[in-house]
């Protein structure tokens, strides 16, 4: 063998040898692909409940005021844009409550409370005024 070919075959030795020596490098596995969504929007009212609820505040501040025949007229229209409001109805009950309208009183009573139900402060409220419609209807069948 000559000095040549013992070169060679060192060399491919020592190849061989540096190559079983290199580290397998992990590659990384491919992260699943995320779909990132948009904070979601809050949803607005439609304009028929933006109106009918600027009625609706309009109609309480009349209330507020010691007006019932305006705020009657103005919570009749605020149901009429928006029917399942269950605020409308209690207002309008206190709009004829203030004018001693009982039968129309306890209707719109009726209506709140089955619109309100599930907003335990709403269901209260309503509740303390079929309280003050009874007693109005006890004052005025005592009076009779």
């Amino acid at each position: 063998m000559t000095i040549k070919s013992t070169y060679i075959i060192m060399c491919c030795l020592w190849i061989c040898a540096l190559t079983g020596c290199v580290k397998e490098i992990p590659v990384a596995e491919p992260v699943p692909e995320t779909k990132t969504t948009p904070p979601e929007k809050p949803i607005q009212p439609s304009p028929r409940v933006q109106a009918s609820l600027k009625l609706t505040d309009q109609g309480r501040r009349m209330l507020d005021e010691k007006k019932p025949e305006k705020a009657i007229r103005v919570l009749e229209q605020a149901i009429s844009l928006n029917p399942r409001n269950g605020r409308n109805y209690y207002y309008l009950s206190e709009a004829w409550l203030m004018k001693k309208f009982v039968a129309e009183a306890r209707k719109f009573n009726y209506l709140a409370e089955s619109h309100v139900k599930g907003d335990e402060d709403w269901m209260r409220r309503v509740a303390r005024q079929a309280e003050r419609i009874t007693e109005l209807e006890i004052k005025i069948k005592k009076y009779r």
